[in-house]
């Protein structure tokens, strides 16, 4: 004699195909949140690979560590430095530039050398976004380019380029004379003559005419020319070449 089988409820059959595909949906969730975890390093890396591949070769921050600059340039400001500007065209009188002062200039702001790898890897990403100074860097405004005759100073104080009085009133530090120090000199082939904004506190070309160069720095040092203050926000303006370095009596 045939016992007759009960057939599975359908009630059982869709419970069970539920279930499963519950615990498929989970494993998969878990498979992706691993998975994130595990690209997170990889994204980090690229992005700071882009960051550094930007930096070196089209735009870069740069931290304001001194007050050589003022009141153009204020301590903790951030600008943003052109990299690309000088191979379309020549440094101008007038722009401000970022140039590497290695086995050069001194340091004008001294900073102590990371205690350890950790530390030191926190400083370059730092300096890779601008939020802290490079050792070796510098900001200045450029005022005479090779073959400049200049000269401290006329008989009204000023300073001459190729004969032609600046008028520095629009950038120069409040109270500041253009120089307290006489100097003349024909800037050499291949490079610069530069000088801070706030001339009475600036460590620039015055302070180096000793050094080989006379004071001048070299144009294969440039960095770039800062452009634009990016931060703080309240004080994001453009950094244009000053009128007085338009005077047709300059060109040479």
């Amino acid at each position: 004699m045939t016992t007759a089988r009960k057939a599975p409820s359908g009630g059982d059959e869709v419970d069970v195909t539920a279930k499963e595909s519950q615990r498929r949906a989970d494993g998969g969730k878990s498979k992706k949140k691993g998975s994130s975890w595990k690209e997170l390093p990889i994204l980090i890396v690229v992005a700071l690979g882009l960051a550094l591949l930007i930096k070196t070769f089209i735009v870069q921050p740069f931290y304001i560590p001194s007050e050589s600059m003022e009141n153009t340039l204020l301590i903790n400001d951030r600008v943003l430095v052109n990299k690309l500007v000088y191979h379309t065209r020549d440094i101008e009188r007038g722009d401000v530039i970022v140039f590497n002062g290695e086995d050069s200039w001194d340091p004008e702001v001294v900073t102590e050398a990371p205690s350890n790898p950790v530390t030191g890897a926190l400083r370059w990403v730092g300096e890779l976004f601008g939020l802290v100074p490079g050792e070796k860097d510098y900001i200045k405004r450029v005022i005479g380019v090779p073959g400049d005759k200049v000269e401290c100073c006329d008989s009204k104080g000023r300073i001459t380029v190729n004969g032609v009085p600046l008028d520095e009133k629009s950038y120069l530090y409040p109270g500041d004379v253009p120089s307290d120090k006489q100097f003349k000199i024909t800037v050499p082939e291949g490079r610069l003559w530069v000088m801070g904004d706030h001339r009475s506190v600036s460590y620039d070309s015055r302070g180096h005419i000793g050094d080989p160069g006379g004071g001048t720095i070299a144009v294969d040092n440039v960095l770039g020319r800062a452009f634009v203050i990016m931060w703080p926000v309240s004080r994001w303006s453009s950094l244009d070449i000053p009128a007085t370095f338009n005077q047709p009596g300059l060109k040479k």
